[in-house]
């Protein structure tokens, strides 16, 4: 059962992701909350930026519950991915898996988050002293054989 899949600009609440998949049914809920860390590839972070085109993210975060699911018969799941510009310590994330058994919650939990890392279209910029940086983009622009296939705008 899927309670939850969302992106939103607002802040993402433990308790409710809690709420949203507990159930008599389940004797384990396994959640993964994603923090702003303040670094990143040994460089300063201040604050990052979250962007999507939230239908179509929210749509391939429900076909990533949806797959879970099927996966793992008594799961019931919650997915809440946050947009916006978030301060170093805010959840950008909230993941959470309940299920009868404990093996079967934190399977679905980190299968969730891995999959919605893979394949949901939510873009992140990291802005640090040095200025902001896009990460995982690469300019189509520019190709390794030019020497500019280093991820960033022209």
């Amino acid at each position: 059962m899927i309670a939850v899949v969302e992106v939103r600009d607002r802040p993402l609440s433990i308790d409710e992701a809690y709420a949203a998949v507990a159930h008599p049914s389940c004797g384990a809920v396994a959640i993964f909350t994603g923090v702003v860390r303040d670094s990143s590839e040994g460089r300063p972070v201040t604050r990052l930026e979250y962007s999507a085109y939230d239908r179509m993210a929210t749509d391939e975060m429900r076909r990533v519950a949806e797959e879970i699911a099927a996966e793992n018969q008594h799961v019931r799941l919650y997915a809440v991915h946050r947009t916006g510009d978030l301060a170093v310590g805010d959840v950008a994330i909230v993941c959470a898996a309940a299920s009868p058994h404990r093996r079967e919650a934190f399977r679905a939990a980190q299968a969730l988050i891995d999959r919605i890392k893979e394949r949901v279209p939510v873009w992140k910029r990291e802005h640090g002293p040095d200025g902001a940086v896009w990460v995982g983009w690469v300019d189509a622009r520019c190709s390794p054989e030019d020497g500019h296939g280093h991820g960033h705008g022209h």
